[in-house]
């Protein structure tokens, strides 16, 4: 049974990523990509359906503790009981050739029996392999894909029960490295490694990487995780960056709300950029930059909300029906149908990191002015159509006070490029454009009965995502209505001293607070100058992180869990631009 999701560690290798549970469980992993099918699926199931733990064969008796390597994504886990204490390092290097998991188990004093259960199973725990022994390792073979598990001498594997089970018992100064190894089935032999050398090696990358923070304030432990947890969501070959590296974690225990986010939205991957850049880190915006003229070439009309990690297209979201779902929360759904809908706000996000990245020191090429030039044509034409919005409502399209707020913020960075470089542009359609958008907004998007700006035109319902009026400049922060706006939200949306995104939006069940909509407010309450009020909700918010710091989609205050999936980029980005609003910077 798979663990509460706060329980949950994060290791990856910048393609993929894995879930370590404090129990000593991988209970999530997916290979070669992060949108391949899993080989590990107990997250959405039970151990039958592919997990490894490597643990003490007792761990009841023993106190668990963990704790990533300073500036890096090298998990520590560490079990101590009065016999004695061991420590296992869980690290993906960052790879050039095929992707490895590596675990070393460590005595740190006394002596510790251990046990091994490694339960591979292809295709989202669907398909159980044939599993050989050669030469060291045993080798698990089904279809396209191949694991090869590699053991050091003297630890002896069986198989049991559709398992390769090790038991062994690790004392004090001992290091025992396991290695996991995919490859296309049809290749033959794993190419070894050196797990200590790649264990220094990996610490040393992150490390240098994380340097590279220029983050200075009271959160520094915050932010520096915040931003490492982003990095680790990044697809290293192309530059795409996923929303999260799992699916179908419920926004609701039992519930139908599981979707799959292990691709690349448009929304979620400026966003991330945005909070890199503000850390210093330029490098992937410039990848991202790259990524987004590949994913998006061709007519602007046909721009999507998300892509796969390679830029792919088609994402045709389906349902597991064999998995059993985290918590019994059916369906499990895989793909995302949300690659049908329209949401003009993301044509905003982009032109919006479009600026931050020229603000940054990245140069604006004439083939990137070219691609901004072609969203702002498109905009200009269809920025009055309803659409699905930012909250990817699944009903009809409605004039979402956001999409049109972030279809103004494109206006505005796109005439601020053009007066900062030079460069060629209808200059007076767009400053035109943004006029007549900003009018829109306040005519239609805001309730004179109220007081505030409302989610879409014609309604009444209030929704988080208005605090873009103040966060992007919509409005300056001294405006009555914008700062009846945030206070309405600071109450009317308040779930347990959290935010809610919205109240309902068709689906069956409530769901939690959006951990990203609560940090939103802290940096609108900094914004119109309530910092007391900003600094105490932050501080708040930041503590629904987990022992490592990582924070999912959402927050359930009534049980005190977190929920959906998780890590998430817009939880994370969410946190790293309220601590730089809040440091002043």
């Amino acid at each position: 049974m798979a663990g509460r999701i706060e329980d949950y560690a994060l290791i990856g290798d910048l393609q993929t990523a894995a879930l370590v549970a404090r129990d000593g469980s991988v209970d999530w992993l997916c290979l070669p990509r992060f949108d391949s099918p899993s080989c590990f699926a107990a997250l959405l199931g039970e151990e039958q359906h592919g997990h490894w733990r490597l643990a003490p064969n007792d761990p009841e008796s023993y106190q668990v503790s963990r704790n990533y390597r300073d500036g890096t994504l090298v998990l520590e886990s560490r079990w101590t009981a009065p016999g004695g204490t061991v420590q296992v390092t869980d690290f993906m290097p960052q790879r050039e050739g095929n992707p490895q998991l590596i675990r070393i188990v460590t005595g740190l004093a006394g002596e510790v029996p251990m046990a091994g259960d490694l339960r591979l199973r292809f295709n989202y725990g669907r398909i159980v392999p044939w599993v050989r022994r050669t030469d060291h390792h045993r080798v698990a073979v089904a279809g396209p894909d191949s694991a090869w598990l590699r053991v050091p001498d003297g630890v002896h594997t069986y198989g049991q029960d559709g398992a390769t089970r090790s038991e062994f018992t690790v004392r004090a100064g001992d290091s025992i490295p396991f290695v996991l190894t995919w490859q296309p089935s049809h290749r033959p032999g794993a190419h070894r490694v050196d797990p200590a050398r790649e264990l220094r090696e990996t610490t040393e990358r992150w490390q240098h990487w994380a340097d590279g923070c220029r983050y200075q304030g009271p959160w520094q432990d915050a932010v520096l995780r915040s931003l490492i947890t982003l990095k680790a969501l990044a697809y290293a070959p192309t530059g795409g960056i996923v929303a999260a590296p799992t699916a179908a974690l419920p926004e609701v225990l039992g519930g139908e709300r599981n979707w799959d986010y292990r691709y690349c939205w448009l929304r979620d991957s400026s966003m991330t950029l945005s909070a890199l850049l503000r850390g210093g880190f330029r490098e992937e915006a410039a990848a991202w930059r790259r990524w987004l003229l590949r994913a998006i070439a061709g007519d602007p009309g046909d721009l999507q909300a998300v892509y796969g990690v390679a830029g792919e297209r088609g994402l045709p979201e389906t349902e597991a029906a064999w998995l059993p779902g985290y918590a019994d929360s059916a369906p499990v759904r895989f793909g995302n149908a949300a690659v049908g809908q329209l949401q003009l706000d993301v044509y905003g996000e982009v032109v919006d990191t479009l600026h931050l990245a020229f603000a940054a020191g990245v140069p604006m090429e004439r083939q990137v002015w070219g691609l901004l030039r072609s969203l702002m044509a498109y905009l200009e034409t269809h920025w009055r159509e309803p659409d699905e919005g930012l909250w990817e409502v699944r009903g009809r399209r409605r004039h979402f006070v956001h999409s049109k707020v972030m279809t103004w913020v494109a206006a505005d960075r796109a005439v601020k490029l053009a007066e900062a470089t030079g460069l060629p542009a209808p200059l007076d359609r767009w400053r035109a454009l943004r006029e007549t958008v900003h009018a829109d907004v306040c005519e239609h998007g805001y309730d004179e009965r109220l007081g505030v700006f409302v989610q879409h035109y014609g309604g009444r319902e209030l929704d988080a995502a208005t605090l873009f009026v103040v966060k992007t400049g919509f409005l300056p922060p001294d405006d009555p209505r914008a700062r009846r706006t945030v206070a309405a939200v600071r109450d009317r949306l308040d779930h347990g001293g959290f935010v809610r995104r919205y109240r309902q939006d068709g689906l069956a069940g409530t769901e939690g607070a959006f951990v990203a909509c609560s940090f939103w407010l802290a940096d609108a309450l900094a914004t119109i100058g309530e910092r007391d009020q900003a600094h105490e909700l932050f501080d708040r918010t930041v503590r629904l992180g987990n022992d490592l710091g990582l924070l999912s989609e959402e927050w359930d205050p009534l049980t005190d869990r977190q929920l959906g999936n998780t890590p998430q980029a817009f939880s994370h980005v969410a946190l790293v631009n309220a601590a730089f609003t809040l440091a002043g910077s």
